[in-house]
């Protein structure tokens, strides 16, 4: 049996504000940390993680109101669960581990908070990696009847009227349908443990709200003020996804909102890190080897 996140540390962390996150920790050299996607934990990147870990130093946090990480009271606006807020989060952390500077990987929602990192913290953003997403604020301009079809449960978690927590926790295997054989035994053991407690299906429920909300707004208010990603982004795409079809070359867009664009499809489905780990630990290395090898500017 092929060890779990072998040579990693496994801990759960203060990062202020009452929040701790469960996180996983290897290697040694540049710091780059993973920020995983609804509805998965950290233990996603299982195949990905140890793999960077040969080059980099490599953290892997739940993201609060994921997984074994805290779920903070929510608010009327649900800014507890907003992107800055975990963004804050994941800052904290790694400068309690003394990474001043580092790169960011985001996939899915992951990829929300590891933009809103990089937007509100370029001094320690050296590299920002998103996988199968635009930016908030951009998805939600451009919501149209196919957005609607392809992303339905974006309104559906985000919505307060009829909570979708209740239904989902009524049969969360049924709703999420984890791939045992896809995932790995214990990668799919953890997002069962996670999906089946009803507060981490009520934060999740949360980090949309506050997507349709707070989050969208701070999006528009970077884009109004000209804020923009200064750093290298790296954009990747899953083929068997609907990032294609939704919005064409995903570069295209990203490069209204950052400054150095480039990226690549991927053939994938969605969870990439799962189903694709080769082709994603490739790309990965080659833009991170780039971009924390050379000196840093600053």
């Amino acid at each position: 049996m092929v060890e779990f996140f072998p040579g990693f540390s496994l801990e759960h962390l203060d990062v202020g504000g009452g929040v701790r996150l469960r996180v996983r920790t290897g290697g040694s050299g540049p710091a780059v940390v993973l920020l995983h996607g609804h509805p998965r934990t950290h233990t996603t990147w299982h195949r990905v993680a140890p793999e960077l870990a040969r080059e980099f130093t490599v953290v892997c946090p739940d993201l609060r109101g994921y997984g074994q990480s805290s779920k903070p009271t929510t608010a009327a606006d649900h800014a507890p669960y907003s992107k800055r807020a975990m963004a804050a989060d994941v800052l904290a952390l790694m400068r309690s581990r003394g990474h001043e500077r580092f790169a960011v990987v985001g996939h899915d929602r992951g990829s929300y908070v590891a933009h809103r990192l990089a937007v509100d913290s370029p001094e320690a953003v050296r590299h920002l990696t998103v996988v199968d997403s635009v930016p908030i604020g951009e998805a939600l301009a451009r919501a149209d009847a196919r957005f609607a079809r392809l992303w339905w449960h974006w309104f559906f978690l985000g919505q307060t009227e009829k909570p979708a927590e209740r239904l989902i926790s009524a049969d969360p295997l049924g709703w999420y349908r984890p791939d045992v054989e896809l995932m790995g035994a214990r990668n799919h053991a953890d997002l069962v443990e996670a999906v089946s407690d009803p507060a981490t299906v009520h934060a999740m429920c949360e980090d949309y709200r506050a997507g349709l909300g707070v989050d969208r707004a701070a999006d528009d208010a970077d884009r109004a003020a000209g804020r923009r990603v200064r750093c290298p982004v790296l954009v990747l795409w899953s083929s068997r996804d609907d990032m294609a079809e939704l919005y064409g070359d995903p570069r295209r867009v990203w490069r209204s909102w950052a400054d150095d664009v480039d990226g690549h499809e991927i053939d994938s489905g969605h969870h990439v890190a799962e189903e694709n780990p080769a082709a994603l630990v490739a790309a990965l290395r080659e833009a991170l080897r780039e971009a924390l090898r050379k000196p840093d500017p600053r």
